[in-house]
């Protein structure tokens, strides 16, 4: 097959190397990879800490939502039971319901993938460690405080999904819901970031040879995972930045009576919220695959079919959101395609179970612990979608909407299509981070004890829900026929929380971390994660033929423990590992990696502090912490587009690589188009909101004066990206000096700060009050997203002329100078759409 990048295959022929290795070089490559002591260990980036940091931090944010359920199912045990007041039970299951989406769900399959990417995929490391560093920092620092407002009083009471106007100023007062608008605001950034992290580490960082068709199951489902967050979670970034300034600026997005809409919420929430349901099981899915191959002992069934399962389900999740809102009185039209939609979805979930089934009944499986939570999740989770299809059917989802028959759908799915994968997975990979494995014993005992509290908990609860109980209440009355249900729904809980503890106790007594000397391969898997390891990962990248490749290449553990493959040493004596092509993971060059530092620890604490500040309405402080953290990112971001003195190495049998590159090839280009889509799509979701109140009520909008406004707006926002476009002519260009391709960038962002400016005084110019009418709060959110992307080109171009001026940008090509124009071409265009939308559209629609 045709070569992608010019690499020559044929090459691979040269590994295994025979030659012997010079001693001393793997104790190089431990000190290169060392890490930090003491509490220099806050600064590690290495995948093995951070990962496993980030597991523990979801494990701990489950345990105590599960705690919350508890004290809400006591509650519910009996009528009228006095256990929590109304108004902190509905604290209770609103932190329930968030934590367990926002900071359980989501984050546990991030943290498992920084976990084990990198060693499945045989990389040094994902391509951004400082980024993940942060990405936890900032989840920890934010959950903890998001979940210690419950302690205060200020927890949010309007529900996970918190609808307005329940939530508006006039219904909520105080700063409970701000507590939920900003601090859900803040841990979406800390997802988006794990995402780009995933998404570029799996496309550019897999084991040459690795093409997409040998690429592990687990790595397909992360890359499907993080490009739907890039595409879902700016939906919810947006409604809460717009619910927010409803709030804080009573500007009228939500409020009915000045043009504005609540059902904007419900559309912007779903968007993301029904996606973000196989945000969670897509994941699991994929390493439910991987386990019931390895632990049934033979190639998967139907791998192909899984991959477009995997690829079919990201892409229909996207056109199911309006099935929670079937009740609210949608158009005929649109109830049957989302009703449609939402059963189509069903089908490639069914491929992948019966890909499941399929394999388990060919394999060898044995009734191990981890083989018992997929089965008892396999069972789970087809209850919980055949229920799901049941509510797709509008008539019958008019009956049993907002009751318990939804609640009991909901954990089925999520604890059938996670929870359980989730601890096979604890199971199945505990050796890779533990000397000693979890007991089989106690693990039967915590597989029966939660599959049982599980079934005993929620089964009942459908027919609860069509006896008509409705979700939400903290109380009931006597004589309802509900006692029953719910006291066996309760005690179910308490069994499956004895489940979970069982678990803490056995690993109490059997975790004992390590990097090197763990307890391996337990189950026999047959894929790269189960290589030897150290804190470089694994000791050379091999060169991958099969999925399978443990079980096809007897000797391949022995042959990368000798570093007989690709990278056996430190090539350039810093961190490094090999970037691939996409497609077909060829060798393109030689990234180097960055090591501990405390700028992305620095980054996420005052980052937090101005997010959490600003909700105490402690402004002064929170611009404090605002400069603070835009100096720890530009900190941290200092070291990491430095190319070597080599600028070619061998990386093994005589193979020479390149230790820089620009343009697409760079992972840093892909990074920023990720930040550029997750940018894009607040944007478009700005626009659909902007479209969908225009709608509702246009009899509130009346077209701009003075319209030609857009021309020259227009106009200064094309001069800006012109003039990058020339800037970055300049620089390959020997006869300039470099301050000329910079001084381009410099003048580019005055002219898009200019276009700026001149969009918000013709809105002052005209008189429109952002309080009056959704018109004009529109167009100064609108204003508001394009300040803070201007805001961004302002600090990229001074960081640029910094570097220039410390002869750090290189010629004829530097991955900064692309990456900020890249930056500067986008916020010209968004700008540019943005002053004509604003101006062209009402006259055109009126």
């Amino acid at each position: 097959m045709k070569s992608e990048t010019g690499f020559d295959p044929a090459l691979y022929d040269r590994f295994p190397t025979r030659e012997p290795r010079p001693e001393g070089e793997l104790e190089e490559l431990k000190r290169v990879w060392a890490a930090p002591k003491g509490w220099a260990r806050l600064t590690i980036v290495n995948n093995n800490y951070v990962g496993l940091w980030y597991v523990s931090a979801a494990f701990l944010f489950f345990l105590l939502a599960g705690v919350l359920a508890l004290v809400m199912r006591a509650q519910l045990a009996l009528p009228l039971f006095g256990i929590l007041p109304q108004e902190t039970y509905n604290q209770f299951f609103t932190m329930h319901g968030t934590v367990m989406m926002f900071l359980f769900a989501v984050p546990i399959m991030e943290a498992i993938g920084v976990m084990l990417l990198p060693q499945m995929l045989a990389a040094r490391d994902l391509p951004f460690p400082r980024l993940s560093a942060y990405a936890f920092w900032a989840y920890l620092i934010g959950g903890l405080c998001f979940f210690a407002s419950i302690f205060f009083g200020l927890a949010p009471n309007g529900g996970w999904f918190m609808y307005p106007p329940l939530t508006s100023m006039t219904y909520s007062p105080g700063i409970n819901a701000d507590f939920w608008l900003l601090g859900i605001g803040f841990i979406e950034i800390s997802a988006i970031a794990g995402a780009i992290e995933i998404l570029v580490g799996v496309l550019k960082t897999r084991a040459p040879g690795m093409t997409l068709a040998r690429m592990p199951l687990f790595a397909w489902a992360m890359l499907v995972f993080a490009g739907m967050i890039l595409i879902a979670f700016p939906a919810v970034i947006l409604a809460t930045l717009l619910l927010e300034m409803e709030r804080a600026l009573n500007w009228p997005f939500f409020d009915a009576a000045r043009g504005g809409d609540p059902m904007l919420w419900q559309h912007l929430f779903w968007f993301f919220g029904h996606p973000e349901v196989y945000i969670i099981f897509l994941p699991a899915a994929g390493l439910v695959s991987m386990m019931v191959a390895n632990l049934a002992k033979t190639q998967l069934v139907g791998y192909q079919l899984i991959v477009l399962a995997l690829l079919s389900t990201g892409f229909i999740s996207f056109g199911v959101w309006a099935h929670h809102m079937f009740a609210t009185g949608m158009p005929s039209l649109s109830v049957g395609f989302f009703s449609a939609a939402s059963m189509a979805v069903s089908l490639p979930a069914g491929i992948q179970v019966f890909s499941w089934i399929a394999t388990l009944a060919i394999g060898r499986a044995v009734h191990n612990t981890p083989t018992l939570f997929l089965v008892g999740g396999i069972i789970t989770f087809v209850m919980g979608g055949l229920t799901g299809v049941m509510v797709a059917m509008v008539p019958f989802d008019w009956q049993a909407h907002d009751t318990h028959f939804i609640v009991a759908h909901l954990h089925y799915v999520l604890i059938g299509g996670a929870v359980f994968p989730v601890f096979a997975a604890f199971y199945y990979w505990f050796g890779m981070t533990s000397k000693r494995p979890l007991s089989e014993r106690l693990g039967k005992w915590v597989f029966w004890l939660m599959f049982t509290g599980m079934q005993v908990t929620f089964l009942p609860m459908h027919l609860t829900g069509l006896m008509g109980m409705p979700r939400r209440v903290y109380t009931y009355l006597p004589g309802m026929d509900w006692e029953w249900t719910n006291l066996i729904s309760t005690a179910g809980a308490f069994i499956l929380g004895a489940g979970v503890l069982v678990f803490l106790v056995d690993l109490a007594r059997n975790f004992r971390f390590t990097v090197e000397d763990d307890a391996g391969n337990i189950y026999g898997g047959g894929t790269l994660e189960w290589l030897p390891t150290g804190l470089y990962s694994t000791r050379s990248i091999p060169v991958v033929k099969s999925r399978t490749p443990l079980w096809d290449d007897p000797k391949l553990c022995e042959d990368v423990g000798a570093g007989r493959y690709f990278l056996p040493n430190s090539a350039t004596g810093l961190r490094e590992t090999l970037i691939t092509s996409p497609i077909r993971a060829e060798p393109q060059y030689l990234q180097i990696m960055m090591g501990p530092s405390v700028w992305p620890l620095s980054a996420a604490a005052f980052t937090a502090g101005f997010f959490l500040l600003l909700t105490v309405q402690a402004y002064t402080p929170a611009l404090i912490c605002l400069p603070l953290a835009t100096f720890s990112i530009l900190r941290w971001l200092w070291d990491t587009d430095r190319p070597v003195e080599q600028e070619e190495v061998d990386v093994g049998a005589g193979i020479i690589l390149p230790t820089y590159r620009t343009g697409s090839s760079s992972h840093g280009w892909w990074a920023t188009m990720c930040v550029l889509v997750v940018a894009a799509m607040i944007f478009l979701m700005a626009v659909f909101g902007y479209l969908f109140v225009y709608g509702i009520h246009p009899s509130f909008w009346s077209p701009p004066m003075q319209r030609w406004w857009a021309a020259p707006i227009a106009g200064l926002y094309a001069a800006g990206a012109i003039l990058v476009l020339y800037g970055r002519r300049l620089l390959p260009r020997e006869g300039t000096t470099l301050w000329s391709p910079t001084a381009a960038v410099l003048f580019a962002a005055m002219l898009v700060t200019a276009g700026l400016t001149m969009d918000w005084l013709s809105w002052q110019a005209q008189g429109f009050d952002p309080e009056l009418t959704a018109q004009a709060a529109f167009a100064y959110a609108f204003l508001a997203l394009q300040a803070f992307l201007v805001f961004v080109v302002i600090l990229m171009a001074g960081y640029l002329a910094a570097r220039t001026s410390r002869n750090l940008v290189s010629r004829p090509a530097n991955t900064t100078f692309d990456v900020v124009c890249l930056f500067i071409w986008y916020t010209a265009a968004q700008g540019a759409a943005t002053a004509i939308l604003m101006r062209i559209f009402p006259a055109v629609a009126s």
